[in-house]
C-alpha cells in the first residue's frame, strides 16, 4: 500500500501546477506537469512489475 500512497501523493503534489498551467497559462507549470506525469508513468511501471512478480511467485508455491 505504500506504493499506492506514493501515487496519490505525486498526483496531489501536481494539482497546483495543473491549475497554474490550465487556468493561468503558466508555461513553466506545464513543464513541471510533464515531468510529474513522467515520474507517475515510471512509478506505475514499477508497481506493475512488482505486482506481476508477486503474482508469479505466488503461483509457483
Amino acid at each position: 500500500m505504500a506504493r499506492f500512497d506514493e501515487v496519490k501523493n505525486l498526483v496531489m503534489s501536481l494539482e497546483g501546477d495543473f491549475e497554474k498551467f490550465y487556468d493561468k497559462k503558466n508555461q513553466a507549470a506545464g513543464t513541471r506537469v510533464r515531468k510529474g506525469m513522467q515520474d507517475l508513468k515510471t512509478l506505475a511501471q514499477a508497481i506493475r512489475s512488482e505486482v506481476q512478480d508477486t503474482k508469479n511467485s505466488a503461483e509457483k508455491e
